[in-house]
């Protein structure tokens, strides 16, 4: 629940500190004193959009800080700890305005997105604004409010979920469909190009090797005779290495005294006379083994233009071929009935249909369930607000020819019947401004007694009652406080009466600056007040003991 808030150069506000109880609490004053403020900043600090005509006059920022006790909200604990937020029991959430417009969140003291607030915020808080009965004339509204009565809106959620992945396959497959013919056409280039590249069968390295083969056998006849004439100088030539390194060794061992220095040299010699002589051997072999293939030549030189002429038609390198190759048997293989070809869209179409259709069914059966309850007890809280002879009726309708939408397989409507023996009609065509006000009052009671959300907001939405009808707003909106916390704005001093808190905003000028000032009050000051209500400026003896009586039989009641 809702603990602590703290206002600071918000509005006419320029410093606001509130302690909240459990119970019901209400919030009055003059129009225009400020009672906006309290509900408007806690919207600020659970995400709501901001400007920067919030920060007050003179001010460089406007900052708002609202605490929570989460000990007894699992969602709101899990939802702190799935994010690494979680700091005791205490939840923090913080705004910071600046005069220039721009905005900064926290949360336990954490720098966080704007949207993290909007989401936290709706597992601690709910607002009922003064003007939500009007947004009861949009059908939208009415599913809303029935499926947060049923409690399905995760049902909902993933029901919403589940058509939009319907309606994107959907879409593509009429995509392809309506495309057919260039669908047909690029796959009969495709397999075309498939087929030429299969049957070139390119594998990676392969040119390389071709080319290096080429070049070999290309030169072939310049490779032997070089050979051969390296042979002949070696050892076969009458001026051979061979026969020139023998006249050299018989030089020196002709020598007419024995040489040490000339040791190694002669070594030297020796050895190389060997090795020319093995290197001839070799040299004659390799000619005799070589032979020249024109043959085998053809053949390579062939693969290769193939293989030049496939990569100068695709404008690539040969070497990208293999990978081309690849990419384009992959999107024959989509087309042509893989992922994303008209056979496999169509399957799982089908497939998404029945999954949108399971979880579609749970919605409408839960949804049917709730709406007889609902009409039930919105019936019960209108005869105790004067209106005994409306008829409340939750209409569900099938969407046309069962088509899917994201809302799942109805049309759900709110309608009324004014006076008994009357159809039921929509509500935005029976309702005068009043019963409307009434009839929305009466609908967010219902649903908020079985909201999860332990903090409820009213925003006068009270407005337009009066006289007995008054007294029982005030005895439900207490009923709300007793099993949670109810905080509301409100001009009638029969709702006024009955709160567990009453918190009194006014204002004041001092140096030509205005100022807004919110109070806890007393019993004495809230017998003042509610006598205010009642009478106005001038209060009488008379209007001081009906504003007491008034709040003690409020604060007697206990249903």
């Amino acid at each position: 629940m809702l603990t602590q808030l703290t206002v600071s150069n918000y509005a006419i506000a320029e410093r606001v500190e509130l302690q909240f109880n459990t119970g019901m609490t209400a919030l009055t004053g003059e129009t225009g004193a400020g009672k906006s403020i309290v509900l408007d900043a806690l919207g600020l600090a659970m995400g709501g959009r901001a400007d920067a005509g919030a920060v007050r006059h003179g001010a460089k920022r406007a900052d708002i800080t609202a605490t929570f006790d989460v000990a007894k909200i699992p969602e709101a604990v899990a939802w702190l700890e799935q994010h690494e937020l979680d700091d005791d029991s205490d939840c923090i959430l913080r705004r910071v305005i600046s005069k220039d417009g721009r905005s900064r969140a926290y949360i336990n003291g954490q720098p966080c997105p704007l949207a993290h607030l909007k989401d936290l915020g709706g597992l601690l808080m709910d607002i009922h604004s003064q003007h939500q009965h009007q947004s009861l004339l949009r059908k939208d509204t009415h599913r809303k409010l029935l499926d947060e009565f049923a409690g399905v809106e995760a049902l909902a959620a993933d029901t919403h979920a589940a058509f939009k992945v319907w309606n994107q396959t959907r879409q593509r497959l009429t995509e392809r469909q309506q495309n057919a013919d260039e669908t047909e056409a690029k796959l009969q280039l495709l397999r075309y190009q498939v087929e030429e590249l299969d049957r070139l069968a390119l594998d990676d390295g392969e040119q390389d090797q071709l080319e290096q083969e080429q070049a070999q056998l290309s030169q072939a006849d310049a490779v032997l005779h070089s050979s051969h004439q390296a042979a002949l100088l070696c050892t076969e030539d009458e001026t051979s290495a061979a026969d020139l390194v023998r006249q050299a060794l018989q030089q020196l061992e002709q020598l007419p005294v024995e040489v040490p220095a000339l040791a190694d040299t002669i070594q030297m010699l020796n050895e190389a006379q060997i090795q020319i002589g093995e290197a001839g051997d070799n040299l004659r072999r390799f000619v005799e083994d070589y032979e020249a293939d024109p043959a085998r030549l053809a053949e390579v030189e062939e693969r290769l233009s193939s293989i030049y002429q496939m990569a100068r038609k695709h404008r690539i390198t040969p070497e990208e071929l293999p990978e081309l190759h690849q990419n384009l048997s992959a999107e024959l293989a989509e087309l042509n009935g893989g992922a994303g070809s008209l056979e496999q869209l169509e399957v799982e179409l089908q497939e998404q249909r029945a999954a949108f259709d399971a979880l579609a069914g749970q919605l409408t059966e839960a949804r049917e369930q709730a709406a007889v309850d609902l009409d039930q007890r919105v019936a019960e809280e209108l005869a105790q607000l004067s209106m005994p002879t409306v008829q409340f009726v939750t209409r569900l309708s099938r969407n046309a020819n069962d088509e899917p939408a994201p809302h799942g397989q109805q049309d759900i409507e709110f309608l009324v019947s004014a006076n008994p023996g009357q159809p039921a009609r929509p509500l935005a065509k029976v309702a005068s401004g009043g019963e409307l006000s009434r009839i929305s009052l009466a609908i967010q009671v219902v649903v908020a007694q079985t909201s999860t959300t332990p903090t409820l907001v009213f925003d006068e939405v009270d407005v337009g009652i009066g006289g007995g009808t008054a007294e029982v707003v005030g005895r439900l909106l207490r009923t709300l406080g007793s099993n949670g916390q109810v905080l509301c704005v409100t001009h009638l001093p029969q709702v006024a009466a009955q709160c567990h808190q009453h918190l009194f905003v006014s204002k004041f000028t001092e140096r030509d600056a205005t100022f807004s000032k919110i109070e806890t009050l007393d019993d004495n000051g809230r017998i003042s007040e509610v006598a205010r209500m009642l009478g106005g400026v001038d209060m009488t003896e008379h209007t001081i003991a009906h504003a007491r009586e008034m709040f003690s039989k409020g604060q007697a009641t206990h249903h």
